[in-house]
């Protein structure tokens, strides 16, 4: 390498070398380059198919032959990737997992070689540099400092086993995460199919009570997986090896049922199997099935509310009552001389969210069964295929609109004729240029479709933000930046008590605002739902006297209907405008949006498509969403105990950080107690009393700054945990967060 201090400037210029100056310096940071290239194919992968395509076939062309010889654990291997339902095959999951590996591996190596020349670094500083650096408390770390400079065959043999070390580490890291990931999504899938597993039941039984077909029920199952969830995704794998493959039903069944990550669903598919071979009750078989399934539905209810009894003990002793405990112990020892600020300020900016955090993760596992996201957010559209709707004329009858096919030959009929008006009527009916005026109906159609979204949301910003709260952080939260940037800007002399309060009164303008229509939201979904099975019952009742589907809903909207009753004003109102009964209801779903309406529109229009006489249906649906009622208000009764206790360990953890704060730390001397105090008239060596000498010296206001955001901190993360333990909704947990953060602001506003 050509030094550059002891060539000439015009040399070095002249022969070119300084332009690669940079390079040189760069040198070092090349094999950071190369691991952080081999590492970006596999990133973009994530998120992009067709780089996903592109290494799957370079792996398979790779590694495919060796797969196939090898047998280890494949048979556990194939279950865990179909019970996941994953898009791929074996061969290619395994390929893709060793070339992923060989690639971790190498990435690890060129990063563990960065992080043992780190620390050589670090440990090559002197013993007593590094103790001048070092916190009180991690003094004694100074004591590995000092390490002696090692010769190159030391320094090759280091490095080469610490990048073998670390590669080999992340090459098994990155294959026992590869095939850990499908037994994780697959035991992910279990829970939500069990969870889902009564409803789907109930529908199913309900079909088949209406007298359709039972191949039948299971497409129509199938169809329906943004309602049922997982169980119509395992339902849709045995319509697809009859739709796809030929295979008989009970065939289908059976393998469906191998498939499955759920031994219940296993059962339920062999027994299902069983009874349809042997030509027993379907329908007898199905009610029996919902019935036990119901009950289990009611003890895994049982069940998780213990382990959530658990958690919330487990909660405020390790998480509220230890952290405070560890504050206590670390303020007292601060007090007592050692610099224990920094550990303070590591473990409560770190370790106290990190660790709420994990068990916020948890819990939301925990609370996959309680029916979260009860709103749908995305339904297919009511109205398409208009082209062929049939249009009213002036005299009574009625045109058909032209086909598309129609539309692309411009129309033309078979001959014209002048009628009144100057307009040529056709031999087969209607005008001659219709076709010209339905293709740019049509177009402005097509035109309303694409901005349909965007005049709901503005048009009417009250409704879209009741019905999606998530909507209002769009709003609040640039406003508490912007408004946050302006009042910084027109401050004057900026403290870091001004800059706190700025940031906190943001942060609590959004968690508030966006509790509030949470709160909305919630309530009126809650509403809806109590209403259900109430008109469900009572539309069975005057279905069963001998009404069709639409008189039976205009004699029932004459009822009270609470708070259904404006929506079932709308349903009747569409359809006296001309709307079919299908149509309307789907209306109905588009406007409401919670999962339960889903399902009751679905059944009622599956079953409508079915038979006439759908009462038996409603009785079934009206049953299904009282039982769903009574789990929910069981489960709400039980959480209040436990979101109690949330409050008042919070309660406790507020009064004795106030307490530091206010009572203990404006308390301590000013000045540190030395032996005699600089007394003449006191001796000026007591025993034992050089023990006490720097007490007291402490920062105060960074103590009472840190004990601000620890509350604040704690208070934030405890209303999240209330709302997960409440509802299973993370969201309803704004609510106790904004409660929780006012309270604690207040508080220390007031100290």
């Amino acid at each position: 390498m050509i030094g550059t201090a002891t060539v000439p400037a015009s040399v070095v210029s002249l022969v070119g070398v300084r332009p690669f100056i940079p390079l040189i310096a760069l040198r070092p940071f090349i094999p950071l380059a190369i691991a952080g290239l081999l590492a970006l194919p596999i990133l973009l992968a994530i998120g992009i198919d067709r780089v996903d395509r592109v290494l799957r076939r370079i792996s398979v062309v790779a590694f495919g032959s060796y797969v196939d010889r090898s047998e280890r654990k494949k048979a556990s291997r194939q279950h865990r990737l179909r019970a996941a339902q994953f898009p791929t095959t074996y061969r290619a999951y395994a390929s893709t997992t060793i070339l992923y590996s060989m690639v971790g591996a190498l990435v690890g190596g060129i990063l563990g070689l960065y992080v043992v020349w780190g620390a050589l670094k670090i440990l090559a500083i002197d013993q007593e540099r590094m103790r001048a650096l070092l916190p009180t408390a991690l003094a004694p770390l100074s004591n590995f400092a000092g390490l002696g400079t090692l010769t190159p065959m030391e320094l090759l043999t280091v490095m080469l086993a610490s990048g073998l070390t670390f590669g080999l580490l992340a090459g098994l890291l990155t294959y026992v995460f590869r095939w850990w990931w499908p037994g994780h999504v697959a035991a992910t899938r279990m829970r939500s199919i069990e969870a889902t597993m009564p409803q789907a039941i109930a529908f199913m039984y309900a079909l088949s009570r209406s007298g359709m077909s039972f191949t039948k029920v299971l497409s129509i199952m199938a169809a329906h997986r943004r309602i049922y969830g997982a169980t119509a995704a395992e339902v849709d794998v045995a319509v697809r090896q009859m739709d796809l493959f030929g295979r008989d039903m009970i065939t289908a069944i059976q393998r469906m049922g191998r498939r499955t990550p759920s031994e219940q669903f296993q059962e339920f598919a062999e027994n299902l199997a069983s009874v349809l071979q042997s030509g027993r009750n379907l329908a007898g078989f199905l009610d029996d099935q919902y019935d036990d399934f119901q009950e289990e539905a009611e003890a895994q209810q049982e069940q998780l509310l213990n382990l959530i009894s658990t958690l919330a003990e487990a909660y405020v002793t390790v998480l509220v009552a230890g952290p405070l405990f560890l504050i206590t112990i670390l303020v007292i020892i601060g007090i007592a001389g050692a610099n224990t600020l920094t550990p303070l300020q590591v473990f409560v900016y770190f370790l106290i969210p990190i660790g709420n955090l994990g068990f916020i993760l948890y819990l939301d596992t925990v609370t996959a069964r309680f029916g979260r996201g009860e709103r749908i957010e995305s339904l297919p559209a009511v109205a398409t295929g208009l082209h062929d709707i049939r249009r009213a004329t002036g005299d009574g009858s009625s045109t058909r609109g032209p086909t598309a096919g129609e539309l692309g030959a411009g129309g033309a009929g078979t001959g014209t004729s002048t009628a009144a008006g100057g307009r040529d009527a056709r031999t087969d009916g209607g005008y001659a240029g219709d076709a010209d005026r339905q293709r740019a109906n049509l177009e402005r159609l097509a035109v309303h479709r694409r901005i349909e979204w965007l005049r709901d949301r503005i048009g009417a910003p009250g409704r879209t933000v009741v019905q999606r709260p998530i909507t209002l952080l769009y709003v609040t939260v640039p406003i508490a930046v912007f408004g946050t940037l302006f009042r910084l800007a027109t401050a004057g002399q900026l403290t870091v008590d001004v800059v706190d309060d700025m940031f906190i009164q943001a942060t609590l303008f959004v968690v508030a605002t966006f509790a509030m229509v949470f709160e909305i939201h919630r309530r009126r979904i809650e509403t809806i739902e109590a209403a259900v099975p109430d008109f469900l019952d009572r539309l069975a009742s005057v279905n069963e006297a001998g009404l069709s589907m639409i008189d039976s809903i205009g004699r029932v909207r004459a009822s009270d209907l609470g708070a259904l009753g404006p929506e079932v004003d709308r349903i009747w109102a569409d359809i006296q405008w001309g709307s079919d009964i299908e149509r309307a209801l789907k209306r109905f779903e588009r406007r409401v949006r919670t999962r339960t309406i889903s399902r009751v529109v679905a059944l009622i229009t599956n079953a409508m498509n079915a038979s006439g006489d759908v009462s038996r249906v409603l009785r079934i649906a009206a049953a299904q969403a009282k039982a769903d009622r009574r789990l929910k208000r069981q489960r709400k009764q039980e959480m209040l105990a436990y979101v109690v206790v949330v409050y008042v360990s919070f309660g406790v953890f507020l009064v004795i950080i106030a307490a530091l704060d206010a009572v203990l730390i404006p308390n301590l001397p000013e000045q540190a107690i030395t032996p005699g105090g600089g007394n003449p008239n006191q001796p000026s060596v007591t025993p034992g009393m050089g023990q006490l000498e720097g007490l007291g010296t402490i920062d105060a206001e960074a103590y009472t700054l840190l004990f601000f955001h620890t509350a604040l901190l704690q208070a934030l993360l405890s209303g999240i945990v209330a709302g997960q333990m409440s509802s299973g909704d993370i969201r309803d947990g704004a609510k106790h967060a904004a409660i929780l953060m006012s309270v604690a602001y207040m508080a220390f506003l007031v100290i």
